[in-house]
């Protein structure tokens, strides 16, 4: 039985009809868990599907740790100060706080699930430290 906005409180299946797409600066999402969707306290989950020449420039979440995990095409993944290329089945686990940043310099689209706990952290979501040192220069230098 497929759960109804009125009874949400018992969804917990969701089906593509169910998920909420958002197009932002960074990619087109399909967002599959967060508390409008199903009730949940401590998982966040989103496909994010990136254009080729796409980025999600150097940011942090101060308050949440996320996975990456690439579904399609390759991602230029940084973690802190290191970087790798990463392909479909291969993920990077980014502690709370840690500056990231997802690139897709490839001439592909880049497909991949991005996995946040907590879902009710206090505090801003999301800092964007891109015009900041050191990140405004490290892919230059790398």
């Amino acid at each position: 039985m497929n759960a109804t906005p009125a009874d949400l409180s018992l969804r917990r299946f969701v089906t593509a009809a169910e998920k909420i797409d958002f197009t932002s600066q960074w990619a087109y999402e399909e967002w599959l868990c967060r508390a409008d969707i199903v009730p949940n306290q401590e998982l966040l989950l989103v496909r994010a599907n990136m254009p080729a020449g796409g980025s999600h420039p150097f940011h942090t979440h101060p308050t949440r740790e996320e996975i990456i995990y690439i579904l399609a095409g390759r991602a230029e993944q940084w973690c802190g100060q290191n970087h790798r290329v990463l392909g479909p089945g291969e993920m990077v686990l980014i502690p709370k706080g840690e500056v990231h940043g997802t690139y897709n310099p490839h001439p592909e689209p880049l497909v991949f699930l991005a996995i946040l706990s907590p879902a009710n952290a206090s505090g801003p979501a999301i800092v964007d430290v891109s015009t900041e040192a050191p990140w405004t220069t490290l892919r230059k230098r790398s």
